[in-house]
């Protein structure tokens, strides 16, 4: 095992390639409330916020609670009728996860789903007992607030120095350099690697995979550039 004990990821568009749905809901609640869609490249920009600070990013000037809440209800309804078949994860997850735990890695996710949303995919995916602990947005604070990572730290005692967060949002990376985390940014999710690379991560990737072979070269005590790519 590397000199990192603890993994934290994120879900939406680092583990799950959700990106599109909730693209996709964001643009069906804007029409349903009767607002202008944002253009798609605005939306990715919120995901990893939880949902009421996405909102009331995107439509600043919304301020009706009524009309607030039909927007969060309608959003709701669209995504999890579109999860009725569950995102796909991305290529490597499953196999490169199983290979960290197999390695004595400690896995956690901190999300800005809510705790509903966590649990029914943790729970469709058979995955309820799998990671070490989970954290969402809504049980702690929104991304890029350091609360859910330094709840996760203190539930799993592991260091700062000790654990990885990785992430495909600024807010990901926000929150990790906030709570003294290293960092890792994925390319292909809601954000590109360009606008990743300024918040300082130790690794930008464009394939899960990558993040195991990094860690595996870091346990060989191989030299590995930071920021670089493997593979």
């Amino acid at each position: 095992m590397s000199d990192y004990e603890l993994l934290i990821f994120d879900w939406d568009g680092t583990l799950v390639d959700s990106i599109g749905r909730i693209v996709e809901s964001m643009h069906w609640a804007a029409d349903a409330c009767g607002l202008a869609r944002c253009a798609d490249v605005r939306v990715k920009g919120i995901i990893g916020l939880g949902l009421p600070e996405a909102i009331s990013s995107l439509y600043p000037d919304l301020l009706e609670p009524m009309l607030v809440e039909r927007f969060r209800r309608c959003y709701s309804e669209r995504y999890l009728a579109l999860e009725a078949e569950p995102s796909a994860l991305f290529p490597g997850v499953a196999e490169a996860l199983g290979l960290f735990r197999a390695q004595g890695y400690r896995l956690a996710v901190a999300t800005g789903k809510s705790r509903h949303g966590l649990q029914r995919v943790l729970e469709g995916r058979g995955w309820l007992d799998y990671f070490d602990t989970t954290r969402c947005a809504d049980e702690t604070a929104s991304k890029p607030n350091p609360l859910m990572l330094a709840d996760i730290l203190e539930h799993c005692g592991v260091p700062a120095g000790r654990a990885l967060m990785v992430g495909d949002s600024s807010f990901d990376l926000q929150m990790a350099r906030c709570a003294g985390v290293d960092s890792v940014a994925v390319g292909y999710g809601a954000q590109p690697l360009a606008a990743l690379r300024e918040y300082g991560p130790v690794l930008a990737i464009e394939n899960f995979m990558e993040l195991h072979a990094w860690l595996d070269r870091r346990a060989g005590g191989q030299s590995v550039e930071v920021g670089d790519h493997v593979g």
